[in-house]
C-alpha cells in the first residue's frame, strides 16, 4: 500500500480528518507567515503534486479524486483566508498613513513647512542663513560671535523621522511624535540647554565650559560629553534616560546647586524618572532595544499591548482602536521593521502569532 492509500485509509476516521485539517492549517499558516506564497502559486504547485501521482497510479476512484480535491480547495481556501487576516477580516481595504508635515517654528514665531525629501535654507530674522536642510537632516552653522538666543521648535509628525545638527555640532536624531525648542546659537559662558517633548537619541559635543542639558519637562538631564536616548512623551507616566556612551546625571527641573540630588547614570543604564513622586531609578538594560528605532526598528519584551499600541500609532501614522480591554495589560514581544512590514503586515502577525482578531473600518484598525 503506497503513502497516499495510507493517508486515503487513515483520513476516512472523522475523527482523523479533524487532526488533518489542523495540520493543514498550522503548515499553511506557517508556510505564509514565512514566505507569503499568492493563491495562485499554491494552487499551481498543489495541481502538479496531484498530477504526478495521477500518472503514477493512471486510476483512482471519485472518491479519492474528490479527497484530493477537497485537500486542494483546503489549501486554497486557508490561503485565501489567510490573506484576508485569517477568518473573515477584511484586509482588501488597506490602511492609508495620515500624511502630517514636518515643521519648523522660526524665533519670529513663521512656521516653515520642511519636505523631508527636500532641500531648503533656514533664515535668521535679518536675512541671513543660519541652517541648511537637506533630505532628512536639517544643519545649523555656527556663529561664535552670537550674543542673542533666538530659538526654533522642530516638530516630527507621527510616522516620521529627522536628524539635526546643532550649531555645536551636536546631532540629535528625534523620533515620531517628537518636538525639539533650542537656540539657533548657543552663546558663549551659558550652557548649552534644549527641550524636548517625545523621544531623541543624542550624540552631544563635548565642551566642559558650555554644559549640555536637555529638560525633558520635569527632568534636568545633564550632559558630560556622552550618547544618550531621552523618551519623554506626553502620555507616558515616566521619563527615561538609557546612556550608550560617556556621562549623565538626572535631576528634576528647578533644582539649584551643582551636583545637589544629581543622579548619575553608568553607560549600559536606563534611569527612570517617575513623573508623578518624582523619584529617580536605574536599571541595567540592553540598550540596543532602546536606540532601534533609529533605524527603523521597533523592539518589544514583555511590553503591555496598550504601550506596543502607542507605539504603533505614533511610528505609522495610524489610528488602533482596541475594544479588547482584556489585552491592554498583557505583555508581548515582537521585533518590526518598520521600513519594511506594513501595519497591516504587522497585525497579521499578531494575529497568527498571539490570536489577536482585528478588522479594518475607514482606515482604522479595530482589535475585536
Amino acid at each position: 500500500m503506497g503513502d497516499l492509500d495510507i493517508l486515503n485509509k487513515w483520513i476516512e476516521d472523522p475523527e482523523n480528518q479533524l487532526i488533518f485539517q489542523e495540520y493543514v492549517k498550522t503548515h499553511f499558516a506557517i508556510t505564509l507567515a514565512m514566505n507569503e506564497p499568492d493563491s495562485k502559486t499554491v494552487r499551481k504547485a498543489l495541481l502538479k503534486e496531484i498530477r504526478k501521482e495521477k500518472k503514477k497510479s493512471k486510476i483512482y476512484s471519485l472518491r479519492s479524486f474528490m479527497k484530493y480535491a477537497a485537500i486542494a480547495i483546503l489549501f486554497l481556501g486557508i490561503g485565501a483566508v489567510l490573506q484576508k487576516n485569517i477568518f473573515d477580516n477584511n484586509t482588501k481595504e488597506i490602511i492609508v498613513p495620515k500624511k502630517d508635515e514636518i515643521t519648523l517654528k522660526l524665533g519670529n514665531g513663521n512656521i516653515k513647512v520642511i519636505a523631508a525629501d527636500g532641500t531648503s535654507k533656514v533664515y535668521d530674522a535679518d536675512g541671513k542663513v543660519v541652517g541648511q536642510q537637506n533630505g532628512k537632516e536639517l544643519v545649523y552653522a555656527n556663529d561664535p560671535n552670537a550674543t542673542k538666543l533666538v530659538y526654533n521648535t522642530l516638530s516630527i509628525p507621527n510616522g516620521k523621522r529627522f536628524n539635526i545638527t546643532l550649531s555645536d555640532g551636536t546631532v540629535v536624531y528625534l523620533n515620531a511624535g517628537s518636538s525639539m525648542t533650542y537656540p539657533v546659537q548657543f552663546i558663549k559662558n551659558q550652557n548649552r540647554k534644549i527641550f524636548l517633548t517625545g523621544e531623541a537619541y543624542f550624540d552631544v559635543t563635548h565642551d566642559k565650559k558650555h554644559p549640555f542639558i536637555v529638560n525633558a519637562n520635569k527632568l534636568d538631564v545633564q550632559v558630560y560629553g556622552t550618547k544618550f536616548n531621552v523618551s519623554n512623551y506626553q502620555e507616558d507616566d515616566a521619563t527615561d534616560v538609557v546612556l550608550v556612551e560617556g556621562s549623565v546625571s538626572m535631576k528634576e527641573t528647578g533644582l539649584v546647586g551643582k551636583n545637589k540630588n544629581e543622579f548619575f547614570l553608568t553607560p549600559g543604564y536606563k534611569g527612570t524618572f517617575l513623573k508623578q513622586n518624582k523619584s529617580i531609578s536605574n536599571e541595567k538594560v540592553n540598550t540596543s532595544l532602546y536606540t532601534s528605532w533609529m533605524n527603523g526598528n521597533l523592539v518589544f519584551r514583555q511590553e503591555t499591548f496598550a504601550n506596543i499600541i502607542k507605539k504603533l500609532e505614533r511610528h505609522y501614522n495610524v489610528t488602533i482602536i482596541n475594544n479588547n480591554r482584556s489585552l491592554a495589560n498583557e505583555t508581548f514581544n515582537a521585533t518590526i521593521e518598520t521600513n519594511n512590514e506594513s501595519i497591516v503586515q504587522v497585525f497579521n502577525y499578531f494575529k497568527k502569532v498571539y490570536q489577536i482578531d482585528y478588522s479594518i473600518v475607514e482606515n482604522k484598525i479595530i482589535i475585536n
